[in-house]
């Protein structure tokens, strides 16, 4: 039941990112062989043509350049493995002459197409976000449970004081402040914290002091816990929350690539589609006994960071993303002529072949971590 959820949530995720890809590509007259959920061979494929809908079964592989009667139209297609999905346009595989071809359009255009599907996964995320904040409501940086002779007690700080900024980095949510202090571990270093207490502000500069635990592991702490409770608020709040949501969880995914770039997060923490459905299973797994409404929330919260999460991935400058397409472009748009073919094609298989390693890594890793030590 677990791995289904998990399969449904990434099927949306991707068909909607493809969607995007789909209606810019009709927008702009670009002709779209095939629209597809999935990976591998056809489960099932639909075309509607002049002589009506035609509906073709497992072990079907034709496209419609090979079969005159799907010329201009499109195949809609669901495929055997349940990752990945596309959005195949005339003149991806090879150059064709005719005017809806991909290539023929203004660069501006195949801009728009391909910044369409990270787009989608941006708007889906705030579209979960609003049923979420909206059920749920927002965890307001509120700082909880003060502990006395710690710093933040020195400092003046009570409880239901809200964060505002930590070293001049603007606080909006309860978990922006917990993963400012993750991804900038705490030492003897002084922080500066600008929070609001009836009204009005006020800013001082804390130290964490390094206590030890009972186990005897020492650590720097400044004395306080977070906001785990969620405010609702009204229409104005849950839009604007929403937007909020979704940059939190698109700066997270940056500064969590920035980590593992410079080595402060291992690779190993990495986690491929095993993993997420891992991660999924326990989500629902720890709210079931809250009920089907609290399952549903915590599985929205989960389409957030992953939707997101793919948006970002995508727009990154690697070869066979988005993003290196979108790279493609801009230096044609600069230079008013594309660059040569064969280089382009050259480094779109490398990078290709580059994404196809990193995903059997990461592949490996997640099957690694499910093997009890």
């Amino acid at each position: 039941m677990n791995i289904l959820i998990a399969v449904i949530l990434f099927s949306a995720i991707i068909l909607f990112h493809e969607l995007g890809h789909f209606l810019l590509a009709k927008a702009n007259k670009v002709g779209v062989i095939e629209f597809s959920l999935g990976m591998g061979p056809r489960i099932i494929s639909y075309v509607k043509t002049g002589s009506g809908s035609h509906v073709k079964f497992f072990g079907s592989n034709e496209y419609f350049e090979e079969n005159a009667e799907f010329e201009g139209h499109t195949i809609y297609s669901w495929k055997i493995l349940p990752f990945g999905g596309s959005c195949m346009m005339l003149e991806e595989m090879e150059e064709i002459e005719d005017d809806r071809a991909f290539g023929k359009k203004s660069v501006w255009a195949r801009m728009a197409v391909i910044v369409a599907g990270p787009l989608f996964n941006f708007i889906l995320a705030f579209v979960f976000a609003l049923v979420l904040i909206g059920f749920a409501g927002y965890d307001e940086p509120m700082i909880r449970n003060v502990q006395a002779d710690m710093p933040m007690a020195e400092q003046g700080f009570q409880d239901g004081d809200q964060i505002k900024e930590i070293n001049g980095r603007k606080i909006v949510l309860s978990r922006e402040l917990m993963y400012y202090i993750q991804f900038h571990p705490l030492s003897d270093q002084p922080i500066e914290l600008t929070a609001e207490r009836d009204g009005k502000e006020f800013t001082a500069v804390v130290t964490p002091k390094l206590v030890t635990d009972e186990e005897g592991n020492e650590a720097y702490r400044l004395g306080f816990t977070y906001n785990n409770a969620r405010t609702k608020g009204n229409v104005w709040n849950t839009l604007k929350y929403s937007v909020y949501e979704v940059k939190f969880w698109i700066c997270t995914t940056i500064e969590s690539l920035a980590q593992m770039i410079t080595g402060k997060v291992s690779p190993k923490e990495v986690s491929g589609p095993v993993g997420i459905v891992q991660v999924v299973g326990n989500v629902v797994d720890a709210s079931k006994s809250e009920g089907v409404g609290i399952v549903i929330l915590n599985i929205l919260n989960m389409g957030i960071l992953l939707t997101a999460n793919l948006g970002v991935m995508n727009l990154l400058p690697i070869p066979a993303l988005d993003g290196g397409r979108l790279v493609f472009l801009i230096i044609e748009a600069i230079r008013r002529k594309p660059l040569p073919e064969k280089f382009e094609n050259a480094v779109n298989v490398g990078g290709f072949l580059v994404l196809m390693g990193l995903m059997v890594v990461i592949l490996a890793n997640d099957i690694i971590k499910l093997i009890p030590h």
